[in-house]
């Protein structure tokens, strides 16, 4: 038994997790988005929302820093109404970790699919928020 990992980091998430490189993105997915059409690595994380995962995820990465932001999120289609608090929401949790973290990009819906497909991975979240993904980057390790 490993100590010190938050409970919600499966060891399938760990093991993604541990085998990204700088530079590659992990998209947390809400429980309405198309994760296996996506890729080819998806992990299940039915049942928690992104929030929580992020809290137990940022510990233990650290987020590129040599982007204008490691963080994205999709833009609403037009006519939609963006729910803030759901950013909001996932800041809270990142800050947790990464006080400094750029802002969150917006990205084009069918760009954001587009984005997502060349992911590392895509976790499956229990997320029911809309407009709930979210892309990390992952970054190095500064000595």
């Amino acid at each position: 038994m490993l100590r010190n990992i938050d409970p919600v980091i499966s060891p399938d998430l760990l093991d993604v997790l541990f085998r990204m490189g700088h530079g590659d993105e992990i998209v947390l997915a809400d429980a309405f988005f198309p994760g296996d059409a996506m890729g080819q690595r998806v992990v299940r994380a039915d049942g928690l929302g992104i929030s929580r995962l992020l809290e137990g995820i940022c510990p233990l990465i650290t987020l590129d820093s040599y982007v204008d932001s490691p963080l994205f999120m999709m833009q609403p289609v037009p006519g939609d109404e963006l729910d803030m608090e759901v950013e909001k929401a996932y800041r809270s949790a990142i800050e947790k970790t990464w006080p400094d973290a750029p802002p969150v990009a917006r990205v084009e819906r069918f760009a954001f699919y587009d984005q997502a497909k060349e992911a590392f991975a895509v976790v499956m979240s229990g997320e029911t928020r809309k407009y709930g993904n979210i892309i990390l980057k992952k970054g190095v390790i500064n000595r």
